[in-house]
């Protein structure tokens, strides 16, 4: 897992197409839950952003003033840059489907529109 340095810039430039995903994952070290949030990241990118992708790694032990541009409150976090708006996801990102829906590449599960029925506890039988 290498530390990238903060860039200034979010937009996109000439290099990154309009569909390129910009996304900064803030850990503390390498620790064990460090180094699983970066693979599960990594393999999610494979699968679903092949070739339209930047990781950029925070190590809030060598950086921690970099917290404070995001609002890092907990690690590990991933930070969406670009597409805009900007997203957060907190932890291992060990819930695919959960990192996906908060990414917005697979949309939210859609609710019933019927209200489920009171639960009554003293209902006659």
């Amino acid at each position: 897992m290498k530390t990238k340095s903060k860039s200034d810039s979010v937009k996109p430039t000439r290099e990154e197409p309009a569909d390129h995903w910009k996304l900064r994952l803030y850990v503390a070290g390498q620790t064990p839950k460090s180094l699983v949030a970066f693979g599960n990241l990594k393999r999610l990118c494979e699968n679903h952003l092949k070739g339209r992708y930047t990781i950029e790694v925070i190590d809030l032990v060598v950086t921690p003033h970099l917290a404070r541009d995001d609002q890092i409150l907990a690690i590990p976090t991933l930070v969406r840059k670009l597409p805009e708006p900007v997203h957060k996801i907190i932890g291992d990102l060990s819930n695919t489907e959960r990192v996906l829906m908060g990414l917005d590449l697979i949309p939210l599960p859609k609710t019933s529109k019927q209200s489920p029925e009171p639960y009554d506890n003293h209902r006659s039988q």
